[in-house]
């Protein structure tokens, strides 16, 4: 299994549309009203891709996952109820979604290291997300991965549960 993570181009938009368009009908499954807005849609998707932060998970050169990195482009996170542990530069993901035939096999893990490394290639030690509160996977993700719980910010007039991990001590470890 050779895993890799790539900016996203347009010619990936429908694989990438079929993946959201999936998570869409799960998180509905689950009884969540997380992405049942009418977001995420195929303009936020062409807009990621046409502004370099949309980003795949590719496995054998298939897509397996979508998500949108940012560096220090999140406004609503200055209006945090609550206090992030770190106020200098950040990374941010959102839409995070793993294609339907490859769930269950760690890969949304797998795609959050890959934005670890982002980060740390960008020299930026703090990653910042979040999501819906109930969100179980990304929530037990969030724990898995050392993130840390900071308080609530609000989309589209929703509270969301907001999460940071701090990426020095693994600097620290790599340099030690």
């Amino acid at each position: 299994m050779k895993l890799s993570f790539r900016k996203a181009s347009m010619i990936d938009v429908p694989m990438i549309w079929d993946i959201l368009s999936s998570a869409i009908a799960r998180r509905k499954a689950d009884g969540s009203d997380q992405w049942q807005d009418g977001y995420p849609n195929k303009e936020v998707v062409n807009n990621d891709i046409e502004n370099g932060v949309g980003f795949v998970l590719t496995e054998n050169e298939k897509i397996a996952g979508y998500c949108a990195v940012l560096i220090n482009d999140e406004p609503e996170y200055a209006n945090i109820e609550g206090e992030w542990l770190s106020s200098g530069d950040f990374v941010v993901y959102h839409r995070v979604a793993i294609a339907e035939n490859y769930l269950g096999r760690g890969l949304a893990k797998k795609m959050l290291k890959f934005i670890e490394e982002f980060a740390l290639e960008n020299k930026i030690y703090s990653v910042k997300a979040d999501t819906n509160f109930d969100n179980e996977p990304m929530l037990f993700l969030f724990e898995q991965l050392g993130y840390k719980y900071c308080g609530e910010v609000y989309f589209r007039g929703k509270a969301r549960k907001a999460y940071e991990k701090n990426l020095v001590n693994k600097v620290n470890l790599m340099t030690d």
